[in-house]
């Protein structure tokens, strides 16, 4: 059986391979410039027995992207996941979107609520670990030339199937070491990637994405988390 670490770095390596046209001008691949911190996450808190893996899309400006861990908010992946090290940014980056490291001072909101939530429930990362998984669908942030993110659904077709290829099978392994008895989309898009993917080998359901700009988020996201994980059977301390 393929581990998380071998099995995420082929990942960096395939989707690292895979070439992108304009609009999209940098491409930030943090299973490259983060994998030591990205790995020092699989190999702490990554467990077989997982109950629930929760599958995000793909990296933040100011999460992953700058910690190599997915949602990964600075302060929390620092504090409460004990990762500070293993950032070795590219050479070329958008001026715009820097990657410090864990120098960043920005907070990014989806990893704080997520990350936030899993420390305030179940207070110490081995009782969330045990139970979850965080793991991003695709490893890849997408800019364009004004330093907007390009979310992987809004690449053209031929970019879209090579990218969805790599991170198709990816997600298989993944599921094949873990063997969770649920994988939960944060968010819809993530949801359809998992059925698409995975059939009806595991039951496949979905929580409302934590970003700021969803106004559900907004009005408190941990409850509304919470709400559908019970609803599909998940249950929280």
């Amino acid at each position: 059986m393929t581990r998380p670490a071998a099995i995420a770095r082929a990942l960096g390596r395939d989707v690292g391979a895979l070439a992108f046209a304009p609009p999209v001008e940098h491409v930030y691949n943090p299973l490259d410039y983060a994998f030591a911190a990205h790995r020092q996450y699989l190999e702490r808190h990554c467990r077989p027995d997982a109950e629930v893996l929760l599958l995000g899309m793909n990296p933040g400006p100011f999460g992953m992207v700058q910690t190599g861990v997915p949602f990964g908010e600075v302060s929390l992946v620092r504090s409460w996941l004990g990762i500070e090290t293993g950032i070795r940014p590219p050479a070329r980056q958008h001026p715009k979107r820097p990657i410090q490291g864990f120098a960043c001072t920005r907070s990014e909101v989806s990893g704080s609520r997520l990350w936030g939530w899993a420390r305030d429930r179940f207070g110490t990362p081995r009782a969330f670990f045990r139970r979850f998984l965080v793991w991003n669908y695709c490893p890849l942030a997408f800019l364009e030339a004004s330093g907007r993110n390009r979310t992987p659904d809004k690449l053209p077709p031929d970019e879209r199937r090579a990218l969805y290829r790599v991170c198709d099978r990816a997600l298989v392994e993944i599921v094949d070491y873990l063997e969770p008895r649920l994988v939960v989309g944060v968010g819809r898009w993530s949801e359809g990637r998992a059925r698409a993917v995975l059939g009806a080998r595991v039951p496949i359901g979905h929580v409302l994405h934590p970003s700021p700009a969803s106004p559900a988020a907004n009005r408190g996201w941990a409850d509304a988390a919470e709400t559908q994980l019970r609803s599909l059977g998940v249950e929280i301390p």
